[in-house]
């Protein structure tokens, strides 16, 4: 199986629709339009594209030449400009196979190299324990938990903090 971050494009904008209505939305932002459609895909590459190495970094993850998830780590604003905050999801048949993890692994490196971050957090659902390990394998800690910070689907969720931080800090 072979595994790569590729970063997104236009013609990636049909695979882009594909994974966002196939994935599992128990623990995702409500951000993510749904139905996703192809406009929503194309906004969203294009945005991506102009801030992909400055405010954030975007990548599709692709194994064997299919986009089975994205991956990516978004500058956070103001006087948190050091930290990045990261974000993934990957098509329910892919999961479980260590993809997420080595996903997880090369953003962090890309991030912390081309943002020059200084620290990478993860705000999860307490109860997504794949997302959970997948955090953990990559060197994150739990920093803390914000008790009844989510509303998902009519249900009020407890999100945990995971925070990784690049050793030693020149600052």
């Amino acid at each position: 199986m072979k595994i790569e971050l590729r970063k997104w494009t236009i013609e990636y904008s049909p695979a882009l629709v594909a994974l966002c209505n196939s994935v599992d939305r128990r623990y995702l932002s409500n951000r993510i339009p749904q139905p996703y459609e192809p406009s929503d895909a194309l906004s969203w590459i294009s945005k991506a594209r102009q801030i992909d190495g400055v405010e954030g970094v975007f990548r599709a993850i692709v194994v064997d030449g299919r986009i089975v998830g994205s991956v990516s780590v978004e500058r956070r604003p103001d006087i948190f400009c050091v930290d990045g905050e990261i974000g993934y999801m990957l098509l329910p048949e892919y999961c479980g196979r260590g993809i997420a993890s080595e996903a997880v692994a090369s953003i962090c490196s890309a991030a912390f190299f081309e943002l020059a971050l200084r620290r990478i957090s993860a705000v999860v659902f307490s109860d997504n324990a794949a997302s959970v390990r997948v955090l953990q394998k990559n060197g994150f800690e739990h920093e803390g938990t914000m008790r009844r910070a989510a509303l998902k689907d009519g249900r009020l969720c407890d999100l945990s903090l995971f925070g990784r931080v690049l050793m030693p800090c020149p600052i």
